[in-house]
C-alpha cells in the first residue's frame, strides 16, 4: 500500500488546489488547465463518497482514508506521464490529511500522514472564503468554515509549505494564480 501513495518521479511543476470545501478549488483547477494547456488532476474524494452516498447513504468513514489516498495518488501518478511541464492538482494527500484530522479527533493514517509530508509541490494555492458557500450531499460545514480554513492554513504553516492565499473572485484568484505559476515555469 505505501508505494500507492508515493509521486511518481518527475521535473514537472506540481500546484495544488487546497482549502476548506466550497471555496471554487476544481474551479479554478478546470480554469487553469485550459489556460496552460495542461492536464488537471480530479479530486477522487468527491468521485468516491459521491458513489458511495448514492448506494449506502453514508459519509466518509475512517477505513475509507486508505483507498481515497491510493485512488488520489493514481490519479496524479497517471497525468504525471501526459503532461510536459506542469500538473495542476485539484488536492492531495495533505489536504485529505487536514479532513482527516478535522473529523476524526487529530486521527489520520499513518501512511497518510508520511506520504503527505513527503509528496513534493512547488505551490500551493490556499482558496479563501470569501466565495459564496454551494451546498451538495457531501458539503457539512457551512458554519466552519473560518475555522477549516485555519486548520489548511496551519497545516501549511507547520509544515512549511510555498502557498498564496488566493481571494477574490473568479477572474481575480485566476490571475493570481498564473501570475504564481507562470513565476514557477520561468525558474524552470
Amino acid at each position: 500500500m505505501e508505494e500507492k501513495l508515493k509521486q511518481k518521479p518527475s521535473d514537472l511543476v506540481k500546484v495544488v488546489l487546497f482549502g476548506p470545501e466550497s471555496t471554487g478549488k476544481t474551479t479554478l483547477a478546470e480554469d487553469l488547465a485550459i489556460h496552460f494547456e495542461t492536464e488537471w488532476v480530479p479530486e477522487y474524494m468527491r468521485e468516491y463518497l459521491e458513489e458511495k452516498w448514492d448506494h449506502e447513504k453514508k459519509m466518509c468513514e475512517p477505513e475509507d482514508l486508505l483507498p481515497i489516498a491510493e485512488g488520489q495518488m493514481t490519479l496524479e501518478n497517471s497525468l504525471t506521464s501526459k503532461v510536459k511541464e506542469l500538473l495542476i492538482c485539484d488536492t492531495n494527500l495533505l489536504e485529505l490529511k487536514v479532513y482527516s484530522e478535522a473529523y476524526y479527533n487529530g486521527y489520520c493514517p499513518p501512511l497518510i500522514q508520511k506520504n503527505a509530508l513527503e509528496n513534493k509541490y512547488n505551490l500551493y494555492l490556499l482558496t479563501a472564503i470569501d466565495v459564496p458557500w454551494e451546498e451538495d450531499n457531501l458539503r457539512d460545514k457551512p458554519h466552519d468554515r473560518e475555522f477549516m480554513f485555519s486548520l489548511f492554513k496551519k497545516a501549511l504553516d507547520i509544515h512549511k509549505m510555498p502557498y498564496v492565499i488566493l481571494k477574490g473572485d473568479r477572474q481575480k484568484r485566476l490571475q493570481v494564480a498564473i501570475n504564481q505559476i507562470e513565476k514557477l515555469l520561468e525558474k524552470k
